[in-house]
């Protein structure tokens, strides 16, 4: 399988546990490393025919921006489960960033990986 990726996807959100965080919106970030075939894609040069990461991040942004999670991994788990079934991604790691959880850390956050291990790509290169 090939790798459709999106990094970076800054999306604010309430998240978290304390009585504080429950009253302001924080800005996770969230990165996407998603098993696609994009044989077909690139041969027809058609969006139809390709993973819309278009269409991936303003899903996920309005899921986000929606949600009131406590726990990062409950959001991970989410936005695994919501690629997976409606984009139809055999294999996903999602990876999310809760920037200044933690005094004195750049970042903290969970990483996942869902669906069926991607396996290389088996396309004719002759």
């Amino acid at each position: 399988m090939d790798i459709v990726y999106l990094h970076d996807l800054r999306i604010p959100t309430v998240i978290g546990v304390f009585e504080w965080e429950r009253r302001v919106r924080q800005t996770v970030s969230i990165d996407l490393d998603m098993a696609a075939d994009i044989t077909r894609g690139a041969q027809s040069d058609a969006l139809d025919d390709a993973l819309d990461y278009k269409a991936v991040a303003k899903r996920l942004i309005s899921f986000v921006e929606d949600s009131r999670f406590q726990l990062v991994e409950t959001l991970a788990e989410r936005v695994a489960h919501l690629v997976l079934e409606e984009f139809g991604v055999q294999w996903i790691r999602v990876r999310i960033n809760k920037t200044g959880a933690v005094r004195g850390a750049r970042d903290v956050g969970v990483i996942i990986e869902r669906g069926r291990q991607p396996t290389s790509n088996a396309h004719d290169c002759d």
